[in-house]
């Protein structure tokens, strides 16, 4: 086993529940989250190898390189998986939406300060900077490198998704 394949193993169990938060934050299905995750570690071990370790890095900062770059592998995973099941998942509703059948007014507005339901509402792109950013902690750079896109752009989607989450957490005029 090479030593990038024996660093990424090693940092395996660190990055498990930060990549599965992510995993639930683009798949927005617990199930689908799971297999995102699941296939993520999967091609991640399949190519630990290809994996390059910074140069003269603490242990932080090789767990930190190795998630990012399996941020990267579950966020390609993740745009393979929605393009070959677009038509698929256009054609059924979800569970969800059978839950919410006879919800009454208070819990719609429960449902509408969830923040979980307000991320729901932001397109990917800034569902997925703030999801990074905000709930990951990355970085603005990691975050640019996982989204490979430039750092101006993930500052501006971040600012349109912080605005976007307190507009849609913001009840009757009140702030957040």
């Amino acid at each position: 086993m090479s030593d990038a394949a024996a660093a990424v193993r090693q940092a395996l169990p660190a990055v498990l529940p930060r990549l599965r938060r992510f995993a639930r934050t683009l798949a927005r299905n617990p199930h689908d989250a799971d297999d995102l995750a699941q296939g993520t570690i999967e091609r991640a071990l399949r190519n630990a190898a290809q994996w390059r370790a910074p140069a003269e890095s603490s242990a932080e900062q090789l767990e930190t390189a190795v998630r990012c770059w399996m941020f990267g592998i579950m966020k390609n995973a993740w745009i393979d998986n929605r393009r070959a099941h677009t038509r698929e998942r256009g054609l059924f509703a979800g569970e969800e939406l059978a839950e919410n059948i006879g919800d009454n007014a208070s819990e719609a507005l429960q449902d509408r300060l969830s923040l979980d339901r307000a991320l729901e509402q932001l397109p990917d792109e800034q569902r997925l900077a703030v999801s990074l950013v905000l709930v990951e902690g990355l970085s603005y750079q990691e975050a640019a490198d996982v989204l490979e896109v430039p750092i101006g752009t993930v500052t501006s989607r971040l600012a349109r998704g912080r605005a976007q989450l307190a507009r849609l957490l913001t009840v009757t005029g009140e702030a957040p």
